[in-house]
């Protein structure tokens, strides 16, 4: 009966061994995987904001992750603050921007971009019963929010000198709602969900301000450029991106 007991006792600990294995084995090989750190302000909503559990989420995110996939990586998205965004990704610590950042010339001196991922648009926001309409009314009498180091910042100061930045463009919208500024220059979807979602007293006034190509930005000479671009290409072949935009806008906004 001794040997019997033992017997069993034997084969009870090199099952628990092989499963301790196993599960060491399954946790390596999810782990294995290489990373793909990938930057954001985490301050733009619906594009990278934090939830109400503080996870990281948005379109922005959710296409990294999509990518991520793709590529056979494991997807790591990371808020840091916007102004030194390129600087951050220049100094490796992380391998892309996938923050809603514009294409520009200037931008393109320092990194590549992969993409575009989608197509926006700058807009004027005022507050209900303004008489500002348009560009035209904007002037050195007028005080005009933007976010800082943006395309945006960049379009208010050829029109004021009276031009107020802001680490958020949620800040921003929401200084106008209570009188801190004339205005607000900001991307077309961020406003109107602030609008809407957020009950901020803000409207959309005028024409686009100009388009924008929004890429994902890597060091230069980087070869993830060409596999992101690939990965961009497949989630948008077997409607992945499609499902993801219309989650978030109700509309394909990649043109």
């Amino acid at each position: 009966m001794k040997r019997k007991n033992l017997f069993i006792i034997g084969i009870i600990i090199i099952a628990l061994v092989l499963s301790t294995v196993g599960c060491s084995n399954d946790q390596g090989a999810a782990t294995d995987k290489p990373k793909f750190a990938f930057a954001m302000s985490g301050q733009y909503k619906p594009f990278n904001y934090y939830n109400e559990q503080n996870e990281l989420t948005g379109f922005d995110v959710e296409i990294g992750k999509a990518l991520a996939e793709k590529m056979g990586m494991e997807p790591e998205p990371i808020a840091t603050p916007w102004q030194g965004i390129i600087a951050g990704l220049k100094s490796e610590r992380y391998d892309a921007i996938i923050g809603s950042m514009t294409i520009t010339d200037d931008r393109l001196k320092e990194v590549d971009f992969a993409g575009p991922y989608y197509v926006s648009g700058a807009q004027l926001f005022v507050a209900p019963g303004s008489e500002i309409k348009s560009l035209d009314d904007i002037n050195d009498d007028v005080t005009v929010g933007v976010t800082i180091s943006t395309v945006y910042e960049e379009k208010a100061r050829e029109y004021t000198s009276e031009v107020k930045t802001y680490d958020s463009d949620l800040t921003a919208l929401r200084d106008l709602a209570t009188g801190r500024t004339d205005a607000v220059i900001t991307d077309r979807f961020v406003g109107l969900l602030a609008a809407e979602d957020s009950g901020i007293a803000v409207e959309a006034t005028g024409d686009l301000l100009f388009v924008e190509n929004i890429g994902i930005a890597v060091r230069k000479d980087s070869p993830l450029k060409a596999e992101i671009d690939k990965a961009l290409e497949a989630i948008m072949s077997d409607g992945t991106y499609l499902e993801i935009s219309e989650r978030y806008f109700e509309r394909d906004i990649s043109k």
